[in-house]
């Protein structure tokens, strides 16, 4: 499950050598790579706190449109039992951003892709969704809205979508300040749970964290994030015996990561 936007990805561009005229090229293309001591995404832990090992790279084209990918290790699809094997998250995504004004605007579509080996009786974990974000200086809201009936593997979840609002301000060149809510809103009835889709998946978090500028285009971090489930939402989001561990507690994580 991708960064949202929020997340905590940064890029920085690789081009062509100036020509003598100085124009800048079209075409940009960007990487990113990092440690971190757990994979977080919405609130949930996505590797049980264990390290993960993430990187991508992003192609961006002057008129605003843009491709990308990336990856990281996962382990909560074997730790539930979903999938006999898995142990990795794999995303793809295109779209257009801009300003106007003092504005900017973002559109696109995002594809979760979970290689591996589902267990009988669940779903796969793959997921589409479109996602829409305003920003205007280091405010942002993004709303990514998911167009498949079983969004993360739960069954009739049509419409489910997540609200994420974020604050980054740089104190200074170096130092910057994220403070992050978010809303995870699931639709529809799985005809194999005992409530309501939204009743049991459904819950807000929250971060609070720094990142600071290194040398060589490095940068460390760290964050702390929670969330406000329910009895009910905590036992949907924990894993089953031997290992019962709950993927919405509160944590913390610090990572290590350059863009080239």
């Amino acid at each position: 499950m991708r960064k949202s936007i929020l997340a905590v990805s940064v890029a920085a561009a690789l081009s062509a050598p100036s020509l003598a005229s100085a124009q800048r090229s079209e075409h940009t293309l960007t990487g990113n790579f990092g440690f971190f001591s757990q994979y977080i995404f919405r609130g949930l832990t996505q590797t049980d706190t264990d390290p993960a090992l993430q990187g991508g790279f992003d192609y961006s084209h002057s008129s605003g449109f843009y491709l990308g990918t990336w990856a990281s290790n996962i382990s909560w699809l074997r730790d539930f039992g979903a999938y006999t094997s898995s142990s990795m998250e794999w995303d793809f995504y295109g779209g257009y951003k801009n300003t106007v004004g003092p504005f900017g605007y973002d559109v696109g579509l995002l594809q979760y892709y979970y290689p591996g080996t589902v267990a009988d009786g669940f779903n796969k974990a793959d997921t589409t969704e479109l996602y829409g974000a305003l920003s205007w200086k280091w405010l942002s809201a993004k709303l990514s809205y998911s167009i498949g009936d079983k969004t993360f593997g739960v069954a009739d979840s049509q419409g489910t979508y997540y609200l994420d609002l974020t604050a980054s301000y740089p104190v200074n060149d170096k130092l910057s300040l994220i403070a992050h809510y978010g809303m995870q809103k699931f639709k529809g009835n799985d005809p194999a749970l005992s409530k309501s889709n939204d009743d049991l998946a459904s819950y807000n978090d929250w971060k609070l964290g720094a990142s600071y500028a290194l040398p060589n285009n490095f940068t460390v971090g760290a964050y702390y994030t929670d969330t406000d489930m329910t009895e009910d939402q905590k036992g949907f989001y924990t894993t089953p015996a031997p290992g019962n561990r709950e993927l919405g507690k509160g944590t913390g994580t610090i990572y290590i990561q350059k863009v080239f």
